[in-house]
């Protein structure tokens, strides 16, 4: 199996909405795709400044890519994030599960 972890900021007071958006869009999409194992949402508040990591669990690094593309550690994005995040970090990371 294979964790895939991706990072974003968003100002405090936008998330709430973000969350919503997350939920509401990125997680569905996630689900759609066969292999997906699960999706999971972190958020940790760090003064102005609220910190995201989506954490998606995969049967293999081929399911990972029906999801993001043939260059798996590259970001994906929605046109909706530009309301919300500060910076768009152009990777992730992925991890073998034992």
């Amino acid at each position: 199996m294979i964790a895939r972890i991706w990072h974003g900021i968003t100002p405090i007071e936008k998330s709430d909405a973000y969350l919503e958006f997350l939920q509401g869009r990125a997680v569905p999409d996630y689900k759609l795709i066969p292999g997906n194992r699960g999706v999971y949402i972190l958020r940790e508040h760090r003064g102005e400044q609220a910190h995201f990591l989506t954490l998606t669990f995969w049967d293999s690094l081929e399911a990972v890519r029906q999801f993001a593309g043939e260059d798996i550690s590259r970001a994906k994005y929605y046109p909706e994030d530009q309301d919300f995040l500060l910076e768009f970090e152009p990777t992730v990371v992925h991890y073998e599960v034992y």
